[in-house]
């Protein structure tokens, strides 16, 4: 099965093995993987294991990143120097395993990951992944820019095992662990800020690593606080008492050091509350579940007490009203 759904949040594809014959499967998965990502090899050791491989591919752009849910049975798949000469984008590559084993090989060194761990590796330079049962994994491609870290520096990453249970780690795999969930049953939405989202909390994983070994200045620091600060206001984005001396307390930070910290990143700390509550607000508009809660509750919901002041900063925002967006897009459903 091939099917690609479009729409003004996002180009989705759907591959399932499952519809094919047998021995045509293999090679089906095969051509999807390199489609969705880069140019591959694929192959499996074991003839009968190829001859009845069981695959399933969804892929998603968010952003600038394309994340995408891979399954099969076991598999190696590698990218050689001939394949890279074919076409070479240049991007970053991060695995989230999910579900069975992988091994991923890169600048001679090998992070063998379980469910919940996530490693990163670099097309521009040859890779292997080494699946040995059934799995699945989350990938999300992206340049290397989005991490503002040179890919000197990254270099010294790739191939390496980041758990999924501690540290800044364990909140990057819960939040693509998510998107995993949302990517499956077609609820994930094209959002910038979701990006932006993945992007800091990988950095903050890229930062405490460094700083580990010894190799974090201040810029990662403050990618690491800026990215623990962006996840307490998403969990505070339904208070409407939240406020930047809450926020600035919350993370032992002084509040101007807190208002220069996102000035850094072209936006203010009440702006960047005011985005994600409109975009958690438009999202609740566009669920047709929703569609029995009257406008100013779903306002009141993300934090907005008065529903005038609601509607004009959507509208300012995305250029209609609440109701226009919520008209016109239900009845696009």
């Amino acid at each position: 099965m091939h099917d690609r759904t479009s729409s003004a949040l996002a180009d989705r594809v759907v591959i399932d093995t499952g519809a094919v014959a047998s021995p045509e499967r293999f090679e089906m998965w095969t051509d999807a993987v390199n489609r969705s990502f880069v140019p591959l090899r694929a192959w499996s050791a074991d003839p009968e294991a190829r001859a009845v491989f069981d695959g399933r591919l969804i892929a998603q752009t968010l952003g600038p990143m394309s994340v995408s849910s891979v399954a099969g049975s076991a598999v190696r798949v590698s990218r050689t120097r001939s394949e890279i000469a074919r076409d070479d984008p240049g991007h970053i590559k991060l695995g989230v395993q999910l579900r069975g084993h992988s091994t991923i090989i890169q600048d001679g060194r090998d992070a063998v990951l379980a469910p919940g761990d996530f490693a990163l590796y670099d097309t521009t330079r040859p890779y292997s992944l080494d699946f040995d049962s059934s799995f699945r994994m989350l990938v999300v491609m992206f340049p290397i820019e989005a991490l503002r870290i040179d890919r000197g520096r990254l270099r010294g990453l790739t191939a390496s095992r980041f758990s999924g249970q501690s540290g800044s780690g364990a909140i990057a795999s819960a939040l693509l662990r998510a998107f995993d969930g949302a990517l499956e049953d077609g609820t994930l939405q094209n959002r910038l800020p979701l990006s932006d989202a993945v992007f800091d909390m990988v950095a903050a994983a890229l930062g405490e690593r460094l700083d580990s070994e010894g190799g974090v200045g201040e810029e990662a620091r403050r990618r690491s606080l800026l990215a623990r600060v962006e996840l307490y206001i998403a969990d505070h984005l339904g208070d409407a008492e939240l406020s930047v001396s809450a926020i600035a307390a919350a993370h032992h930070v002084s509040v101007r050091y807190l208002q220069k910290l996102f000035e850094e990143n072209r936006d203010t700390v009440s702006g960047w509350i005011r985005g994600r509550r409109l975009d958690a607000a438009r999202r609740d508009l566009g669920n047709l579940t929703q569609n029995e809660q009257q406008i100013s509750a779903i306002g009141a919901r993300w934090g907005f007490t008065d529903p005038a002041s609601f509607a004009r900063a959507f509208r300012q925002q995305f250029g209609v009203s609440p109701s226009e967006f919520r008209t016109h897009s239900t009845s696009e459903r």
